[in-house]
């Protein structure tokens, strides 16, 4: 007779890890299963976000800004710092001790929790049941009232770039290197490549960006997007929109790299190559062919407004399903889910989700752009403010950028908050808890602000929404 459990989780990221410890902390006996395993043959918790993704590309990103600020900013500060240099083999070492005290802390929270740990690749099937086959190739079918599907995502594939060992990467590749190239290119101006593509020119690399799209980042706020272009220029990126990747090849220990713009065909050589064009979701040979769940023709996991798949009792959260793939989104969906199958009714703010660029200066945002509410025809009023005009960004010689607000014209409520500059994301969340409440432009403009903080510039923006600004020339009223 197969193991039955109250809620099987398919996954242990983000949205699967925290999914089996709420569910654990409702009383649901709860099992998780995850494929990934540690060199000595131990499962390996935290799924691409903690492994290979979110946190050691964090950590490379604050070492090399490190590095960056003693090589060239603290000489403009009094700061006398000779032979810099980068230890990158000390780096990783670093990025990987950081990595396994997190994914070894996940462990600990499923024993002190109750979650089980099943070790394997999983499979739906028919009737809530979970086949899992081991590292050994041993199968074995568990049984569950419910069962969460959370497997998260891989990096897309290119046919002109395929990956090639030691010369063509992806995202998990770029974040091993045992040294710093001396020409990188990287294809895609997303967030993955810029923020990678910022880790090594950082170090000292000569770094080729490629995208095809003929607007810089496009889901951001066009007034920050094009400052964000200067500012990432100025630092060394090189950054070519409208081109299109034709063909790559390996020869002489270098990769040449073709792609048509607009003036045709270009040639690039480049010691390294990272292919950063997005993700997709982790859905092959999940799914067994009568479990009543159905994917889309990108391969997503169709789901509701909660989540629950069209098979009841079976739901997905996370990079599976819709909406933008962010390790803090599959988590609230883990959340919601684990709570819902307990009886409770919770639902997930879809509009209130921040999304985060950590490059220097970081860029944040949460909900509707300038550009976004003119095409929609809403009447909106804006107030931004410079971190050059703040204080506290002058000392600490960070001050690029601006907090941008966007409300709406007649009720003043917040419909979008917008930051490019120091600890934007840590800023947004500001502006994620305004639009949570229902919060308007005057209800954070009537609020104080310590000083001197990053902060005030939230404050200021908001008292420009309606012309109030102190510290900077508010905006002519269109008569």
């Amino acid at each position: 007779m197969a193991d039955k459990f109250d809620v099987i989780v398919i996954g242990a990221g983000p949205g699967g890890y925290v999914a089996a410890i709420k569910a654990a902390q409702l009383g649901l006996k709860t099992a998780c299963v995850e494929m990934w395993t540690s060199e000595d043959g131990k499962p390996v918790l935290g799924g691409t976000c903690l492994n290979v993704g979110c946190i050691p590309s964090k950590a490379l990103l604050e070492i090399s800004h490190k590095y960056e600020e003693a090589s060239h900013g603290f000489a403009e500060q009094g700061i006398k710092v000779k032979d810099v240099d980068i230890d990158v083999a000390k780096m990783m070492e670093r990025k990987t001790g950081i990595v396994t005290q997190l994914t070894g802390g996940i462990a600990q929270l499923f024993k002190a929790n109750g979650v089980t740990t099943i070790q394997g690749r999983g499979k739906l099937l028919a009737g809530k049941k979970v086949e899992v086959t081991d590292p050994d190739g041993k199968v074995k079918t568990y049984d569950a009232e419910n069962i969460i599907i959370a497997t998260g995502s891989s990096p897309i594939d290119i046919p002109p770039a395929p990956l090639t060992e030691g010369y063509i990467v992806d995202s998990e590749g770029a974040l091993a290197f045992e040294e710093v190239p001396k020409r990188l290119g990287v294809i895609g101006a997303g967030v993955i490549g810029l923020e990678l593509g910022s880790v090594w020119a950082r170090l000292g690399a000569e770094v080729t960006v490629l995208e095809a799209q003929d607007s810089f980042l496009s889901a951001v706020d066009q007034q920050l997007a094009k400052d964000a272009l200067k500012q990432f220029q100025k630092q060394g990126l090189n950054i070519q929109l409208k081109c299109r990747v034709t063909g790559t090849q390996v020869k002489r220990n270098l990769v040449y790299v073709t792609y048509e713009d607009g003036k045709g065909e270009q040639e690039i050589k480049v010691d390294k190559l990272i292919v950063a064009v997005g993700r997709r979701p982790n859905t092959d040979n999940l799914l067994a062919p009568d479990c009543g769940v159905n994917l889309d023709e990108r391969g997503f996991i169709f789901v509701d407004d909660t989540c629950e798949t069209n098979a009841p009792g079976i739901y997905a959260v996370g990079d599976v399903v819709r909406g933008p793939m962010l390790a803090h989104k599959a988590s609230e969906e883990g959340v919601m889910v684990a709570e819902r199958i307990a009886g409770h009714k919770p639902q997930v703010n879809y509009d209130c989700i921040p999304n985060v660029i950590y490059t220097h200066p970081e860029v944040a945002w949460v909900g509707k752009t300038e550009d976004q509410l003119k095409a929609e025809g809403e009447a909106y009023k804006v107030g931004t403010f410079p971190f050059a005009a703040n204080g506290r960004a002058m000392a600490a010689n960070a001050a690029s950028g601006l907090v941008k607000i966007v409300a709406d014209e007649k009720t003043d409520r917040i419909l979008g908050f917008h930051v490019l500059g120091p600890q934007a994301s840590e800023i947004v969340a500001q502006g994620v808890i305004a639009m949570e409440f229902g919060s308007t432009a005057e209800d954070l403009a009537l609020t104080c602000f310590a000083h001197p903080t990053l902060s005030e510039s939230v404050h200021e923006a908001a008292l420009g929404v309606n012309g109030g600004a102190i510290h900077i020339a508010n905006r002519r009223k269109k008569k």
